[in-house]
């Protein structure tokens, strides 16, 4: 055991020293905390940058209007980003030959025939500076719902009445264990956590397995492996790497949560405003004509300043309903079993072959369940509860991603139990079966190696 420590320190020490640890090790934080504040400082960003929209409103024969005559206007009411001029001295041709004189950002033409325009209607807008889906968005539902009720008006029906009519249902899922407190439901955030974590096993699991793989292939080729062994046995030295390489991985991604916990952190109270500082008025939608309460718009991404800071105090807020030790346990427990089951396949494709095209040949056993337990993982995370979801993760070689792709929802802890215990079962066949592989391997040169003569190898007695 002594020297198959030698072997997890040498694996380990030369691996974390390297310049290319180092910096993957620095920008993975970085990557995943820009992840959750860019959205919010790009919001605020944008909201330093005020549109300007002329709005040009015509008669039926093109002339311009006065503010006595204009249909439209104010009925898309100014944002804090977003101000809209009403013309009344120009039409849309004059506007148009003198726009690059002026320091507008569009031009929105809106001709009084638009009043009786059937269902489907076009409205032209010229622009100089594109504007963003949400502006657009929240153009058309401004006249679209200005138009609605004015044919209400035409056709003398009540707004009130339509008004009645309407019914909007949505779901408000409760977990029935916080019923008492009416705790907000954290589903959504749930279903993406167990997403990450899973993606993140399958791309360590995945990443890592190949190191071992070129490792022993690597010793192998360049015959220092014969060195090592006339010292070690060929178990412990396989043993060695797989550990010393899965620590590796391990130190990386510890690493990496508590950088990139500790980055949020610090951004939050520098980028992100205090939920309690969101006012009510600027949360509330505005009413597009103040004596119609069915013409008001609702906001759009990326119009209100709080929008996007508010949807992030959201996450955190939701992140406290979620059991965050429980799944780094899991996630720690699963990233080992994994690795350790799969680093030990790898570690025996290495030793079986003699170069990099030959590692081709047995590579698809191991990697279609991997792709597979990516797919299954979807679903799991729509629906952690499904039969496919459940027996996925009973499977040793699909559990480590589908599992913790359920962990999040808070699933009965006998079926955690029951999936540790197959996976750590596998793991140790596994490595007895791939010792038996590296046993024989790590000094065969020259030989194109075929499943037959694997099987040969597990079979040959000590």
């Amino acid at each position: 055991m002594n020297k198959t420590g030698l072997i997890i320190s040498r694996e380990y020490l030369t691996r974390v020293r390297k310049k290319s640890f180092i910096i993957i090790t620095i920008l993975g934080p970085l990557l995943f905390a820009a992840f959750l504040i860019l959205p919010t400082w790009i919001a605020q960003m944008e909201d330093q940058s005020i549109t300007r929209i002329a709005v040009v409103e015509t008669s039926a024969y093109g002339d311009p209007l006065p503010d006595s005559l204009q249909f439209f206007r104010g009925v898309i009411p100014d944002r804090e980003n977003l101000k809209f001029d009403y013309l009344t001295s120009m039409g849309l041709e004059e506007m148009l030959k003198t726009y690059e004189a002026t320091d507008y950002d569009g031009i929105l033409y809106l001709p009084q025939s638009l009043i009786s325009a059937g269902n489907r209607t076009v409205v032209e807008f010229y622009y100089r500076k594109l504007p963003s889906v949400s502006v657009e968005s929240y153009i058309s539902g401004s006249l679209e719902n200005y138009l609605f009720n004015n044919k209400l008006v035409v056709q003398n029906v009540p707004a009130s009445l339509i008004q009645s009519l309407e019914t909007n249902v949505s779901l408000n899922r409760i977990n029935w264990e916080n019923w008492p407190e009416m705790v907000e439901d954290a589903t959504d955030l749930k279903r993406g956590l167990g997403f990450v974590v899973g993606l993140l096993i399958y791309f360590f699991i995945f990443f890592f397995g190949a190191q071992i793989m070129r490792g022993v292939l690597e010793e192998k080729t360049s015959r220092i492996v014969e060195v090592i062994v006339s010292s070690v046995t060929p178990f412990q030295l396989m043993l060695g790497k797989i550990i010393g390489i899965g620590l590796t991985g391990l130190t990386q991604f510890l690493v990496w949560l508590i950088l990139t916990f500790g980055i949020t952190a610090v951004a939050q109270q520098f980028i992100m405003p205090n939920p309690a500082d969101v006012t009510t008025e600027q949360i509330a939608p505005t009413s597009i004509m103040e004596d119609n309460a069915l013409q008001q718009v609702p906001e759009h991404p990326g119009i209100s300043n709080n929008s996007a800071s508010g949807m992030m105090s959201g996450i955190f807020r939701q992140l406290g309903q979620i059991n965050i030790a429980y799944v780094i346990i899991a996630f720690v427990f699963y990233f080992l079993g994994g690795y350790l089951l799969y680093g030990s396949l790898f570690a025996a494709i290495g030793a079986a072959s003699d170069n990099d095209t030959d590692t081709q040949q047995f590579m698809l056993p191991i990697t279609i369940p991997l792709i597979l337990g990516m797919f299954v993982m979807i679903n799991a995370s729509m629906n952690p509860s499904s039969q496919l979801a459940i027996i996925f993760s009973m499977i040793p070689f699909t559990s480590p991603i589908v599992m913790m792709a359920r962990i999040p929802f808070d699933i009965p802890f006998i079926e955690v139990l029951v999936s540790a215990v197959i996976l750590i079962l596998t793991f140790m066949g596994t490595t007895w079966m791939a010792g038996k592989i590296y046993r024989t391997g790590i000094l065969m040169y020259g030989k194109k190696v075929t499943y037959g003569e694997l099987w040969k190898w597990i079979r040959y007695k000590a």
